[in-house]
């Protein structure tokens, strides 16, 4: 009877924390709509996609834990932690995407920008703590079933569930990865990538589920194994999401073809030469340059400010209105 209690309990502590969970979320979505009308275009557009993913990993969270305990599958019980994750970093994008783009003030010459590059920081290290949990714990049943502790078969709905999930998040971050680019959202870009790790978490649920089926309790390791599979996939993904972050935070200069291209409108403008000293650096989802460049030095200052603010204008024609430019002028040799 004892043990009976402690079961019921379980159960319904479990469900009251998917309960809270979703009132959380609901609370969230209801406050975001609320400023929606005073949200920018790109702010909006964020707010969409993230929003419609994040109601996708609601609804995929659930049902796979569901399937999950019913199916006694510890492949699907990662998949789940892995969409549990994906969840969270949904949160956090609508939270630092909304800080990203407020303007510049006194604490923040430079704007808001690597509030996205912090976001997408915070994504790859919750990957990373992700993979490698479900790593520890299915090689630990490996580890047990090789030395003769049995594992239990995992149930159908486990499988048709990995199968689902497979076909959804696959949508999903074509749809989403097509938006970050649009939006030019390092931290949209990010998630979609969470979501097709996701997807690939449940391929290799699938097949670790399928398998441990279909071979009978010889092979019922191949669900444990299923889970280490996707968790070396889910670490190297987070690897590559830090590795340009860390870049960015570490004042790392913009990739060469983007400052030939700097050069390049620098030099075809009319009246300056010699652009050089160039220093460059990403804030986010916009650039910072520096500059110094020659004219005649017996032109009149007030022309010399004219064209300086005409390249200015270009620059920003190419890499967008929130790049930041700082331009020196110096007369020619």
């Amino acid at each position: 009877m004892t043990e009976f209690f402690k079961l019921l309990t379980y159960k319904v502590s479990n469900k009251l924390l998917i309960i809270q969970v979703f009132l959380v979320h609901l609370q969230l979505f209801i406050n975001e709509l609320f400023m929606y009308s005073k949200m920018s275009s790109r702010e909006r557009g964020i707010f969409k996609v993230t929003i419609l993913g994040s109601l996708v990993n609601l609804f995929l969270l659930i049902i796979k834990f569901f399937a999950a305990f019913v199916g006694n599958s510890a492949a699907m019980l990662a998949d789940a932690i892995h969409s549990f994750s994906d969840f969270i970093t949904d949160l956090i994008v609508l939270v630092f995407s909304s800080i990203s783009s407020k303007p510049q003030d006194k604490g923040h010459d430079y704007g808001h920008g690597k509030y996205e590059t912090m976001a997408t920081v915070i994504i790859g290290l919750a990957l990373f703590a992700v993979g490698l949990g479900i790593f520890f714990d299915g090689s630990l049943s490996i580890y047990k079933f090789a030395m003769g502790s049995p594992i239990k078969a995992p149930g159908m709905i486990a499988f048709i569930v990995a199968l689902f999930s497979i076909i959804l998040k696959e949508w999903l971050y074509r749809y989403t990865i097509k938006k970050g680019k649009i939006l030019n959202s390092q931290p949209v870009v990010a998630n979609a990538w969470h979501h097709r790790s996701d997807a690939f978490s449940s391929i290799g649920t699938a097949l670790g589920i399928g398998g441990a089926i279909l071979f009978g309790e010889h092979w019922r390791v191949l669900d444990p194994i299923a889970a280490v599979v996707v968790s070396i996939l889910i670490i190297r993904l987070s690897v590559l999401l830090l590795i340009p972050c860390i870049g960015e935070l570490l004042e790392q200069s913009l990739p060469d073809t983007v400052e030939e291209e700097i050069m390049k409108a620098l030099t075809s403008f009319p009246g300056v030469s010699d652009p050089h000293h160039l220093r460059t650096r990403r804030i986010g989802s916009y650039y910072a340059i520096e500059v110094h460049v020659r004219m005649d030095g017996n032109i009149p200052l007030s022309e010399a400010h004219a064209i300086s603010s005409a390249l200015e204008r270009k620059i920003r024609g190419i890499f967008g209105q929130n790049t930041i430019i700082n331009i020196h002028v110096e007369p020619k040799k």
